[in-house]
């Protein structure tokens, strides 16, 4: 029985925190509070756990530096039998005194009372995962690697889709003329070669930085004390979630269902940016409002397992609003999906799959990522760019916005600096401006012909509330009317879209990064019914005002 808990000890994960729970008696209930400290290994686990740390920081430092590191070795004359045996040789020898101290580390944990009631609760989570086995678990922040998965795709009761992932909207195929024979393949073939290189090397982690090992490792004492914030102060649960390419996501939820609030029955699932993490990021806002949330960390980041590629990120999408509909028990009506940056890809796919769920927030989000990649890579670059992006990162938000009819809410930093095709000073080559204008595009075809796109630019051009004020006025729009004509479309076709062009934009004075604060974040605006013995009088109401010319573009009739 010793031996089989020191090899548990020996091949267990890295525990990091000790979560505890408190029952606090106050006026008419008793709360539960939760507070943590960092786990103290023993002297010989701490220094035997720092050197195998640095010996992973090295091996990841020669690992993405490799292709610079063989052109060295190789112009130096190190790469040929006579220096490669000795080398061989030093590496053996590395490996084995690594694998002593390895083996050292299992012994250090052996003797901690600590790790082994912790080795204990995680082996026993993992022979029978009960609720009552996953709540013991819970007290502990470890390696996500050997957390016993919570949801699976396949519990669903309907799952609507295979291994082979969710469906994408593919690009454009080509026109008639242009399509390829055998003598336009092989010649395209190089250019093929070199896309596949260039997205699955520098390409992609160029989109997602948040993904590159070295970068999480030093943003893990971060990441640690934002989950412990999480879980200790908002009572939040970890769980693992397996994806239908297998691919293992983190999540965290934080329910608020039984606090009261006018917001605790609301589900929002955050989706981060390309270096974001729920741990640290656009969480928190939502938390600030009182929402019920669900946060989740992109393939490749910190606990989740995979590569942030678009198919790979779909399919984690999938199984998260899966788990949050069959394990969580939210209704599609009760879900919002919220947003940061390159997280509107996920958002916007999830609104155009599942277009019951309530509304849609996309906070500093672009129309389509060819543009903001056009922008970085040199001229000479664009047809390899351009092919390199629709094959294997086509991040299409825009096209997916399309698909959905529900609200939506965007926020435009007007002093963004990385979604701007220019600079942060020049307000119209911020690509949230064009994902408004093909949305409005795709809804109102009728309205937004060259003089309502003039009108919307005109509105869009202004950098603050008072120039949009003023350009609002100078259509000299009538609320009023405005809104007497929606309702009586309204009750005529019985649609649900919101209508007013400045209703689904906000501007948020700031620039990329900054925080969201939870007052910036609210519902899209929705067009309220006209009472029903009114409806006939708003009806008339609005044909009557229907017969003069409406303000084009800020008014959509």
């Amino acid at each position: 029985m010793a031996d089989w808990v020191w090899l548990r000890c020996l091949f267990g994960p890295n525990l990091y925190r000790t979560h505890r729970s408190v029952e606090q008696s106050r006026p008419g209930r008793r709360v539960r509070r939760r507070f943590g400290w960092s786990y103290q290994p023993k002297s010989l686990e701490r220094h035997t756990d720092s050197i195998l740390g640095w010996a992973s920081a090295l091996w990841s430092l020669s690992y993405y530096s490799s292709p610079l590191l063989l052109c060295y070795l190789y112009r130096k004359g190190y790469i040929c039998s006579s220096k490669l045996v000795p080398v061989s040789q030093y590496v053996g020898t590395a490996l084995v005194c690594l694998l002593g101290v390895a083996f050292l580390r299992g012994w250090g944990r052996w003797r901690n009372p600590e790790y082994l009631q912790f080795v204990s609760v995680l082996h026993e989570a993992r022979k029978n995962h009960t609720p009552s086995n996953k709540k013991k678990l819970a007290c502990y922040d470890f390696d996500f690697s050997h957390w016993p998965a919570d949801f699976s795709w396949k519990e669903a009761s309907n799952p609507k889709l295979s291994k082979a992932g969710v469906s994408l909207l593919k690009p454009e195929p080509k026109h008639r003329g242009t399509a390829d024979t055998v003598l336009n393949s092989m010649r395209m073939l190089p250019c093929h070669i070199i896309s596949f290189l260039i997205a699955h090397s520098f390409g992609r982690r160029m989109l997602y930085p948040g993904s590159v090992g070295l970068l999480q490792k030093a943003m893990r004492p971060m990441l640690q004390q934002g989950q412990a914030r999480l879980i200790e102060e908002f009572d939040g649960q970890r769980n693992k979630l397996v994806a239908c390419d297998g691919n293992e996501i983190d999540a965290m939820f934080v329910d608020r269902r039984r606090e009261g609030g006018r917001n605790g029955n609301t589900l929002v699932i955050c989706c981060e940016g390309n270096a974001g993490f729920y741990e640290v990021g656009c969480m928190s806002t939502p938390l600030e409002g009182g929402y019920s949330v669900l946060g989740w960390n992109h393939p490749g980041f910190a606990g989740s397992t995979g590569v942030p590629f678009p198919q790979n990120e779909a399919n984690a999408m999938d199984v998260v609003i899966q788990f949050a509909v069959h394990k969580l028990g939210f209704q599609l009506s009760d879900i919002m999906v919220y947003a940061w940056s390159i997280g509107g890809f996920t958002a916007s796919w999830a609104a155009m799959s599942y277009p019951e769920i309530k509304a849609l927030v996309l906070d500093a989000s672009f129309d389509d990522l060819l543009p903001l990649a056009l922008k970085v890579m040199p001229d000479s670059w664009r047809p390899l760019v351009t092919h390199t992006v629709r094959q294997y990162m086509n991040l299409n938000n825009a096209e997916q916005l399309c698909k959905y009819h529900g609200p939506i809410l965007l926020i435009r930093r007007t002093k963004d600096e990385i979604i701007t095709t220019t600079g942060p000073e020049d307000i119209m080559s911020n690509r949230g401006n064009d994902l408004l204008l093909k949305l409005l595009q795709f809804r109102y075809p009728k309205v937004m012909t060259d003089e309502g796109i003039r009108a919307v630019r005109h509105w869009l051009g202004a950098t603050n509330h008072v120039e949009q004020a003023s350009v609002y006025s100078s259509y000299e729009v009538d609320d009023d009317w405005c809104t007497s004509v929606m309702q009586s479309y309204q009750t005529e076709r019985e649609t649900m879209y919101p209508w007013s062009a400045q209703k689904y934009l906000r501007n948020f004075e700031t620039t990329h990064c900054t925080p969201l604060p939870s007052t910036e974040f609210q519902d899209p605006w929705r067009l309220q019914r006209a009472p029903q013995g009114d409806r006939r009088a708003t009806w008339k109401r609005g044909m009557k005002g229907m017969e003069q010319k409406p303000p084009v573009g800020i008014c959509c009739r």
